[in-house]
């Protein structure tokens, strides 16, 4: 497997683990730890230790509402585990979000593709098709964007990603991310906010584009 250099966070791990990361970020989670082996071992650790705190919390009165948060909770979406299999460049999670189905790729112009998994109000999941040496247009982030490669490469301010390396962005960064020589960038993306453009096109075309 490709060398990986940029892993998933503790906190994140933590989050995912414990059941409190937000869909779209989960979906990436999951897809990262099925690429890094790393992040396996540290993500069974997170969850060995919550397994362990379990049996050693003491038992509580619930409210006489418990059954009326379960059946609401029967509408979320499910856990999103990372599991191992692939299809090509797709690791299991991204193949469960496509239900199995190639991507469908819609132009967002200059070669540049996208394919929309998820879009609620916990923020968005999708993937990106970007050609070699082709750009994505200056931006920052109005929230946490986790960007996980998945074939070829791309590299921006903060430096070089390849295939299962991890990038997390918050508001404090703004780049240009260049995919890199060979083979098209293929990303999985997820953000909980919309992206904040420079230039004045792409801010124009984006609720045309949903980013």
């Amino acid at each position: 497997m490709t060398s990986i250099h940029h892993h998933t966070p503790d906190a994140l791990l933590n989050a995912y683990a414990s059941g409190n990361l937000p869909h779209p970020f989960a979906v990436v989670v999951a897809a990262h730890v099925s690429l890094c082996l790393e992040c396996r071992a540290a993500l069974e650790a997170h969850q060995t230790v919550g397994g362990a705190l379990l049996e050693t919390t003491d038992v509580a009165d619930v409210s006489s509402s418990l059954k009326a948060d379960i059946m609401a909770q029967l509408d979320a979406p499910a856990p999103v585990e990372p599991t191992y299999t692939r299809s090509g460049v797709y690791p299991g999670p991204v193949m469960a979000a496509l239900k199995g189905k190639p991507p469908r790729w819609k132009s967002l112009g200059l070669g540049v593709r996208q394919c929309i998994l998820s879009a609620d109000k916990e923020g968005s999941t999708r993937l990106l098709y970007i050609p070699s040496g082709r750009a994505v247009p200056d931006h920052s982030h109005s929230g946490m964007e986790l960007t996980l490669v998945l074939q070829g490469s791309f590299s921006d301010e903060t430096g070089q990603f390849g295939v299962g390396d991890l990038e997390i962005a918050d508001s404090d960064l703004e780049h240009t991310p260049i995919a890199g020589a060979g083979a098209p960038c293929i990303c999985l993306a997820a953000t909980d906010a919309p992206l904040r453009f420079t230039s004045f096109v792409p801010r124009l075309l984006q609720p045309l584009f949903r980013i």
